[in-house]
């Protein structure tokens, strides 16, 4: 067979880290990156500025984040974009919040 294969895999189920989040890389396909990310009960509450667009879903659990100084609540179903140079931060997650993200990273 030419070309890519197919492939599969499983979203991590995986007990929660004691702090922070656990980011892991699902695919690759030119400069667009899946990923899931499961969050403990204390995330890192550090600033995200990236420079490439996200768009962002909480698959399992409840979080609470600051975009650009406005407060948003999330639960599971919720997705947002968040465009590449927006600030924000995550203030507070249930613990094994499971998110799925996906990176669009600008093309040289």
């Amino acid at each position: 067979m030419d070309g890519p294969e197919a492939r599969r895999g499983r979203f991590d189920s995986a007990p929660p880290p004691d702090t922070g989040e656990r980011f892991t890389e699902l695919a690759q396909m030119g400069n667009v990156v899946v990923e899931s990310i499961v969050s403990s009960a204390s995330p890192d509450d550090g600033v995200y500025l990236q420079a490439q667009d996200e768009w962002v879903m909480l698959v399992d659990g409840s979080a609470e984040l600051d975009v650009d100084g406005d407060h948003v609540s999330l639960t599971a179903g919720d997705w947002m974009l968040l465009p590449a140079g927006v600030p924000h931060r995550v203030l507070r997650t249930s613990d094994g919040a499971r998110w799925l993200a996906v990176h669009v990273h600008p093309t040289s």
